[in-house]
C-alpha cells in the first residue's frame, strides 16, 4: 500500500494536516414525536456513566466552523470530548500540546506536531500518531478518556487508532467525499473502506454519500446540514448593525461566506461582477489549495479573507442575495453546503449553482441556476424583488433542522450501537465453557 502522505500536494492541505493556516426566529411548534427525538438518551445516567469521545478530524477546531465543530460542541454538553489535531511541523521530534477550547470547557484540544522530515513515511506517521496519543492518554489525560467512543471525520486516521485505544465504539461521520478533493492521498479510499467495515455506526452529510456507502455498512444514516438558528437569526434583528465593511459598499451586495478553494466557480464570479457594475460581489473566507493570484479581479469583486464565526450574522445581514457559486466538478459532486441553512436562518434570498444535494434538499427555497446566465438572472431578480415565499420557506426549513435536533438523533443511534455492542459481548461471554484448570474454550 502506498504511503498516505506521499502525494506532492498532500491531502493535509486541508487544514490543519499540513502547515497550519493562521432575530431571533419565532417559536416554531414541534410534534410530540419530534420532541422525543430531541431528548438525549443520556438524560438519565450520571456524567460518570456517559462515554467520552475522542474525535479524529482533518480540520482544526479553530478553523472555519463546520459540521465537526457544530456536532462535537453540542455532544460536549453530555460527553467529555478530546479533539485531536495532527500537524506536519518544523520540529525535530513529536510534541503534544493540550488546551481547553475557548467557550467549550468540556472540549480538550490535543495538538500533535509531527516532524515534517518524516511526513512522507506513512508507516512512521501512523505509528507516531498512535504513540503520541497513547502516551498522552496514559499521562496528562489519565483516566479521562477510558472506554471512549472514537469519532472519525478523518478516514486516514483509521490505521493509527481504530482498535488501538480500548474504545467502546467506532463512529464515522462522513462529512465530504474527501477522496475527490484536490491533493487527496492515494490510500484514502482504501482506508475509508476499512473504516466503513469497522464502524459501528456511520453518518453521512449527503444522500448520495450514504447510498454509496450502504453496501459496506448497513448501519449508515443520512444527516445533512444543520443550523444555529439563534446565531444566524440575529441577522434579522433590528439591534444588529450591518458589518461596516459591507455597509460602506453601497448598492446591492451579492455575498458568500465559507472556504474558498477548488470548488468555487471563478469564471461565474467574474461574469457576475461584469453583469452589473452597481453590484458588489463579496467573497468572505480563507483560501486553501488555490492561488489567490489567479482569482479574477474587478472593482466590484471583493475578496475579504476569513472572518470569525461570530461576525458572520452581521456580514450576512448586509447581503442582498446569498450565493452558493460552486463549480460542478469532481470535488462538488457530493457536497451538501452547510451555509445553505445558515443563509436561510438569516432570512436572505439564496441563489445556487445546480449541485445535486442542493437540488434534492433545498430546491423549494434556493433559486438554482443551471447555467451561468440563469444564475446571474436569478441574482438580478432576487436582488431587485426578493421572493418572500421562498424566504419564509427557508425560515421554516432552518427551524426544522437545528444542530440540536440532529445531534439528539445521532445520540440515539450511538446509544443503540453501544447497546448492541454490550449485547454481543454478553453473548460471547455466555458461550465460554470451562475446561481443565484455568483453561477456557469457545463453543
Amino acid at each position: 500500500m502506498s504511503s498516505p502522505h506521499s502525494s506532492p500536494i498532500p491531502f493535509t492541505a486541508l487544514p490543519p494536516l499540513l502547515r497550519r493556516t493562521e432575530s431571533i426566529l419565532a417559536h416554531h411548534s414541534r410534534s410530540s414525536d419530534r420532541s422525543r427525538d430531541r431528548q438525549s438518551p443520556w438524560a438519565g445516567p450520571s456524567p460518570a456513566t456517559v462515554p467520552p469521545i475522542i474525535a479524529l478530524c482533518h480540520l482544526s477546531w479553530d478553523w472555519v466552523w463546520q459540521r465537526p465543530q457544530q456536532f462535537l460542541s453540542r455532544l460536549a454538553k453530555t460527553h467529555r470530548v478530546l479533539f485531536v489535531e495532527t500537524y506536519c511541523s518544523d520540529v525535530a521530534s513529536t510534541t503534544v500540546q493540550l488546551r481547553v477550547a475557548d467557550g467549550h470547557p468540556n472540549v480538550t484540544v490535543c495538538q500533535m506536531f509531527l516532524p515534517a522530515s518524516r511526513w512522507a513515511d506513512g508507516k512512521f506517521i501512523d505509528r507516531e500518531r498512535r504513540r503520541a496519543l497513547q502516551r498522552t492518554l496514559a499521562t496528562d489525560l489519565a483516566g479521562q478518556f477510558d472506554d471512549a467512543i472514537l469519532w472519525f471525520n478523518d478516514p486516514m486516521a483509521v490505521t493509527a487508532f481504530a482498535g488501538r485505544l480500548d474504545e467502546s465504539l467506532i463512529v464515522y461521520d462522513c462529512m465530504d467525499e474527501l477522496s475527490q478533493f484536490k491533493g487527496a492521498p492515494p490510500a484514502l479510499l482504501e482506508r475509508e473502506r476499512e473504516l466503513l467495515e469497522l464502524a459501528d455506526v456511520v453518518f453521512c452529510g449527503g444522500r448520495k454519500m450514504r447510498e454509496k456507502r450502504l453496501r459496506y455498512n448497513a448501519n449508515c444514516h443520512f444527516y445533512g446540514t444543520g443550523v444555529d438558528i439563534q446565531h444566524f437569526g440575529a441577522a434579522r434583528s433590528d439591534t444588529l448593525a450591518v458589518a461596516p465593511e459591507i455597509a460602506e459598499l453601497g448598492g446591492p451586495v451579492l455575498g458568500y461566506f465559507g472556504v474558498i478553494d477548488e470548488r468555487i466557480d471563478y469564471e461565474l464570479l467574474a461574469k457576475l461582477a461584469d453583469a452589473n457594475p452597481k453590484w458588489h460581489v463579496v467573497m468572505v473566507g480563507p483560501t486553501t489549495k488555490v492561488d489567490p493570484a489567479t482569482f479574477p479581479q474587478r472593482r466590484n469583486l471583493h475578496w475579504l479573507g476569513g472572518r470569525p464565526y461570530a461576525q458572520l450574522p452581521a456580514l450576512t445581514k448586509g447581503f442582498s442575495v446569498c450565493l452558493m457559486p460552486f463549480a460542478l466538478n469532481e470535488a462538488t459532486e457530493y457536497i451538501n453546503p452547510t451555509k445553505a441553512l445558515e443563509y436561510m436562518a438569516a432570512g436572505r434570498p439564496v441563489v445556487s449553482t445546480a449541485l445535486d444535494e442542493v437540488k434534492s434538499n433545498f430546491s423549494s427555497v434556493a433559486r438554482i441556476g443551471r447555467s451561468h446566465a440563469e444564475f446571474i438572472e436569478f441574482c438580478r431578480r432576487e436582488s431587485a424583488v426578493p421572493s418572500e415565499t421562498r424566504v419564509a420557506r427557508g425560515l421554516r426549513l432552518a427551524a426544522d433542522n437545528t444542530w440540536e435536533a440532529i445531534v439528539a438523533k445521532l445520540e440515539g443511534h450511538v446509544a443503540d450501537a453501544l447497546a448492541a455492542r454490550r449485547e454481543e459481548s454478553a453473548i460471547e461471554v455466555s458461550t465460554v465453557v470451562p475446561l481443565v484448570g484455568n483453561q477456557t474454550a469457545y463453543v
